[in-house]
């Protein structure tokens, strides 16, 4: 069975991209093995602790490296990821040689307030995929625009027709993963 590692970009409580990671989620199979990572404990990384690494950096390292494809949900900063994402990636990608992400299927979906749905983010989180090594679902692309009209005060998605659309891709990734 596939392990589902879940990575939402967003660290804020009650954050859209968490109530679209869960509807993603809610789309996989319901015996799905599913792991949300917690990137908001991780110091920010720095390649002196390449040779020792915090505990922190190494556990974090381990968890991805235990999950088989990735499900990555992102809002967008000033045209860009969040800083906590980018570093998840960071750490997890170091020491040089020893990326565990490399070869792990993703999707990635995008989440914004705005009609613009973090459509730079999403572009931006991709291209950091390319370079670790990620296959990445193209098809549907998940571009959620104006998240606070489709959620409830919790950031927990509520329109139906968003909600069959992310389990519809869910399952496309499913597909996706089994690939690989």
């Amino acid at each position: 069975m596939t392990k589902f590692g879940v990575v939402i970009g967003s660290i804020r409580k009650n954050s859209y991209s968490k109530g679209v990671a869960d509807a993603l989620v809610a789309g996989l199979p319901e015996d799905a093995d599913v792991t949300y990572l917690n990137i908001s404990n991780l110091p920010i990384y720095n390649q002196d602790y390449d040779e020792n690494s915090p505990e922190v950096y190494t556990a974090f390292r381990e968890q991805v490296a235990a999950q088989d494809a990735f499900i990555f949900v992102t809002p967008e900063h000033n045209r860009s990821i969040p800083a906590a994402l980018k570093n998840a990636l960071d750490i997890a990608s170091r020491p040089w040689g020893q990326n565990s992400w490399a070869g792990k299927p993703a999707l990635v979906a995008s989440q914004s307030i705005g009609g613009t749905a973090g459509v730079l983010a999403h572009h931006v989180l991709r291209q950091s995929l390319v370079f670790l090594d990620m296959p990445t679902l193209q098809q549907p692309e998940l571009y959620i625009g104006n998240t606070g009209n489709l959620a409830d005060e919790t950031g927990q998605i509520t329109n139906d027709d968003t909600k069959a659309f992310l389990a519809d891709a869910a399952q496309k990734f499913v597909a996706f993963a089994e690939k690989f």
